[in-house]
């Protein structure tokens, strides 16, 4: 037996129960992994909600944590017992003890990364990876626009293309935020509350605009970041937390100057378990010779979800949060 969070129907944090359960036997091709650290992420709330259902219920939450491998299935072979592994992708579980996924989806962890950093780091990492490496492979030199600056995957692109020697503008929402992002390399800061973010940028650019725009917010900075592309460049919307961009006339690209847009999503980017490999294999690099500095996350017990998702949903939290086992 071991312990879970789990929930039977779909509403508040009350639904959220930690439960015994009996964990099943990894099959082919699967571990089971004894979790030291579970990394929580808004989109949890969003299953735990129905806005995203679960495929059955009672279902447990999370796709990210880091611990042990325990046991391998048939036919794994690049996995043994007690390595140390994580995991960002993997199918909803992660808030338990002990979870079993494909070992196509884990990494190997290096010393040099703690259980604590792999599970607060792991998603928002890898999605900064894939973005500023292979969405658009960023270059010195070059000034780019990503929105939520200060977030959890912006604050980790501030570094990013400082490291790699880019100009990175950040949006923010308030004066604290501005001060955040451009502590973490952030070349020039847009507080969106009180300026105009396209006057901006052409300003900041002398006209020019930006060959790419990372874009997290959706539905309300749609045509403020299209506004901002340069001609032929490129938009990168990969999220949508003001709501899904919908009814788009295609046309539109045209008009703004013949410009690009993707849609991209991690499990499209890490969709074979060497990709996946030399993804987070690049992270922990960036990590290790401390060009990315992962804060230390604020800690709940796993028994805690429901506490730890009611101080994330009502923004009490700053930087990542993770449970412990």
């Amino acid at each position: 037996m071991a312990k879970r969070i789990q929930f039977a129907s779909h509403g508040g944090p009350e639904v959220l129960e930690y439960a015994d359960y009996t964990p099943t036997e990894p099959g082919p091709g699967e571990v089971r992994i004894r979790n030291r650290a579970i990394g929580l992420n808004f989109i949890e709330i969003y299953v735990r909600t129905g806005l995203y259902p679960a495929p059955s219920l009672p279902s447990s939450l999370g796709t990210e944590g880091a611990g042990e491998v325990e046991t391998v299935g048939s036919g794994v072979t690049h996995l043994k017992p007690g390595d140390r592994v994580a995991y960002a992708t993997g199918p909803l579980g992660s808030y338990s003890e002990l979870h079993v996924l494909p070992a196509e989806k884990v990494v190997k962890l290096p010393d040099s990364i703690t259980f604590e950093q792999a599970a607060s780091v792991m998603l928002k990492g890898l999605t900064t990876q894939y973005l500023l490496r292979q969405t658009h492979a960023l270059k010195a030199g070059e000034t780019v626009l990503f929105h939520a600056a200060a977030g959890g995957v912006g604050s980790l692109a501030c570094q990013w293309a400082n490291a790699i020697g880019a100009k990175l503008i950040g949006t923010v929402g308030s004066a604290e935020k501005a001060e955040r992002a451009k502590a973490l390399g952030a070349w020039e800061v847009i507080d969106y509350t009180r300026e105009n973010v396209a006057e901006r940028v052409h300003a900041l650019t002398d006209g020019k605009k930006c060959p790419v725009v990372y874009d997290s917010v959706g539905k309300d900075t749609w045509e403020t970041s299209l506004d901002c592309v340069a001609q032929r460049g490129l938009m990168v919307s990969f999220g949508n937390s003001s709501g899904a961009v919908s009814g788009v006339n295609i046309g539109i690209l045209a008009q703004k100057g013949s410009l690009y847009v993707t849609r991209p999503t991690l499990n499209s980017y890490a969709d074979t378990a060497d990709r996946l490999q030399a993804m987070a294999d690049d992270l922990f690099g960036m990590i290790a010779s401390g060009k990315l500095k992962v804060e230390e996350a604020k800690q709940y017990p796993l028994k805690d979800a429901a506490k730890a998702q009611q101080a994330l949903a009502g923004r009490h939290t700053t930087g990542s949060t993770i449970l412990i086992p």
